[in-house]
C-alpha cells in the first residue's frame, strides 16, 4: 500500500533528484537526511523513490522552509550511496510515527516511532522520582522491555550545577514543570521543544535561569537526538570555575537486583577512577542529621520516617531531598554548613594517592568497582551495554564532556549515565547536540561513528 496521491499536485516546477552518500562503511538504517528544494512546492507530505523502488515517505519541515524554498525530511536505508526521486506530493500516509495511549498522568506525548516505544513527559513538580520530566518510559519495539518500567526515573534530566552540594537545591526534572511546544510533528519527524524554569537554590549566580531542551524522533530510526540550551551562567563548583557546564542525566532501571547495562565503555582506552566517596559522605551526613538535627516541621519528619526505615535501600533522590532548599526541611544555615563539611571531606578523598587513575582497553564492570560507580574522564562516544542480551545504549556528543559519572548498581536494579566528575561538577557545554542510539549492536564504536558523521546530501 501507498500513500494517496493528491489529484492537485503541481507538475509545473522542475523536481530535483536528492544524491545520498556515506563517508562511512555499512549499513544505514532508517538514517534521518534533511533537503532543501529551491522552489515553494505545496503540501505536507510527498513521497520520493529510491533506485530499487523503495517508496520513501518526506515530510515538509515547516520552521526550515522559506519564501522560495522548501525543506523536508526523509529517513533512508542503504549502504554507500543511494538517491530519492522527488515524485509529488501526497495526501497521507500509511506508515510513519505513531501517537499511542499514554500511561502517566503527565504524559505529552507517547510515540511509537517505529523503532522506539517512548513516552516523552512534562513533569509534576512534586518533588519525587516520578515527577521528572523527560523520557520515563523507553523501549526498542523488538525487544519490548521498558527500560524505565516503573515511571520513576528518566532519561534525560539535567542537573548540575544546580544540583550539587554547594547549591543545595534538587535536580530540577523534579521540582519543574516544563512547557512543551511542537516545533514539527508528521509521520517522519517529531521536534518538541521543552522549556522550563531552574527553581532558586542557595547561590545567587544560579538564581532565575531558564532552559529549553529540544528532542527531535524520526521514523525507523535506531537513535533520537536532543539539545540543551541554558541562560548563561558562571559559578564554582567542587572547586573549580563552570562556566556554561552542565550534567546531563539519563536513569534506567532494571529492577532489585537486575541490571539493564552492566558494562561500560568510552572509545578509546577507559580512563576511570573508581569508586564515589562523595556519595558515601552524603549517605553518612544524612544518617547524623536524622539523629541529630533540632529541625521541628511536617517535611524533615516526613524523610525521616522514609529515611529511618532502611536508608541503604532508599531512592538515591531522598538523600538529597533532604538538603534541598525547595522542600524546606532544614534552614538555610543548616543547609550550608553541613553540605561545606560534605564538600570538604569528599574533595579530599575524591583526590586522594589511594584513588589511582585507571587504563584499560576492556569493558568496566562498574558493579564491581566501590559505591558500584566510576568516574572515566573526557569523551565524546561512550556505551553502556549488558554482556547477556547484548542490548546497548550508545551516546555521542558533539563536543566532548570532560568526566562521565556512571552507576550500575544491583542492589537497586538503578543504571546512569551522566556528564559530570567527582562530587557533581558538571562538564558538558550547553548548546550541543547529543545523539543516543539504542538496540542490538554487534560494534558498538561502528554505531557511534555513524552518530558523529551523517550521511552527505546534495540535490543534482
Amino acid at each position: 500500500m501507498t500513500p494517496h496521491r493528491n489529484l492537485t499536485e503541481r507538475t509545473d516546477v522542475a523536481l530535483p533528484t536528492v544524491v545520498i552518500s556515506d563517508p562511512r562503511p555499512g549499513h544505514r538504517i532508517h538514517e534521518p537526511v534533511r533537503f532543501v528544494v529551491p522552489a515553494e512546492l505545496d503540501g505536507d507530505l510527498w513521497t520520493a523513490t529510491q533506485p530499487d523502488g523503495t517508496i520513501v515517505l518526506c515530510q515538509r519541515l515547516t520552521a526550515h522552509s522559506t519564501p522560495g524554498e522548501t525543506a523536508f525530511v526523509a529517513t533512508a536505508s542503504f549502504t554507500g550511496r543511494t538517491e530519492l526521486a522527488l515524485s509529488g506530493p501526497v495526501t497521507s500516509a500509511d506508515r510513519g510515527i505513531r501517537a499511542l495511549e499514554p500511561r502517566e498522568a503527565d504524559a505529552f506525548a507517547r510515540l511509537d516511532t517505529g523503532y522506539f516505544d517512548l513516552e516523552l513527559c512534562t513533569g509534576t513538580a512534586r518533588g519525587t522520582g516520578s515527577s521528572k520530566w523527560g523520557l520515563r518510559h523507553f523501549s526498542s519495539l523488538a525487544e519490548g522491555i521498558d527500560l524505565l518500567s516503573s515511571g520513576n526515573n528518566a532519561i534525560g534530566g539535567f542537573y548540575g550545577p544546580f544540583f550539587t552540594p554547594e547549591n543545595g537545591l534538587i535536580n530540577p526534572p523534579e521540582h519543574t514543570v516544563v512547557d512543551i511546544e511542537v516545533v514539527e510533528r508528521g509521520p517522519v519527524l517529531h521536534h518538541y521543544r521543552m522549556r522550563g524554569t531552574v527553581p532558586d537554590g542557595l547561590l545567587d549566580e544560579l538564581r532565575g535561569k531558564s532552559f529549553t531542551i529540544d528532542w527531535i524522533f524520526t521514523y525507523g530510526t535506531p537513535h533520537f537526538t536532543r539539545r540543551y540550551t541554558v541562560d548563561d551562567f558562571q559559578t564554582v563548583i567542587n572547586g573549580r570555575s563552570v562556566t556554561n557546564l552542565i550534567t546531563v542525566g539519563d536513569e534506567f532501571e532494571g529492577g532489585q537486583g537486575e541490571l539493564v547495562f552492566d558494562r561500560f565503555e568510552t572509545y578509546d582506552p577507559t580512563v576511570y577512577r573508581a569508586g564515589d566517596p562523595y556519595a558515601a559522605e552524603l549517605a553518612a551526613m544524612v544518617a547524623e542529621t536524622l539523629e541529630t538535627s533540632q529541625s521541628r516541621n511536617p517535611k524533615f519528619d516526613e524523610f525521616k520516617s522514609l529515611l529511618t526505615e532502611d536508608l541503604e535501600s532508599a531512592h538515591w533522590d531522598l538523600y538529597w531531598r533532604l538538603f534541598c532548599s525547595w522542600e524546606n526541611a532544614l534552614d538555610e544555615p543548616e543547609i550550608r554548613e553541613r553540605l561545606a563539611r560534605v564538600r570538604a571531606r569528599a574533595r579530599v578523598l575524591a583526590d586522594h594517592p589511594d584513588r589511582e587513575w585507571i587504563i584499560t582497553r576492556h569493558p568496566v564492570d562498574i558493579s564491581a568497582t566501590p559505591h558500584e560507580t566510576a568516574f572515566p574522564g573526557p569523551a565524546a562516544k561512550t556505551a553502556e551495554y549488558h554482556t547477556g542480551t547484548g542490548r546497548t545504549m550508545v551516546w555521542w556528543t558533539e563536543k566532548p564532556s570532560g568526566a562521565f559519572q556512571i552507576v550500575q548498581r544491583p542492589q537497586s536494579g538503578w543504571v546512569n549515565w551522566g556528564s559530570n566528575g567527582e562530587n557533581e561538577c558538571p562538564q558538558l557545554p550547553t548548546g550541543v547536540w547529543i545523539k543516543t542510539a539504542y538496540g542490538q549492536f554487534a560494534d558498538w564504536r561502528a554505531v557511534a561513528d555513524d552518530l558523529e558523521t551523517p550521511p552527505e546530501v546534495r540535490l543534482v
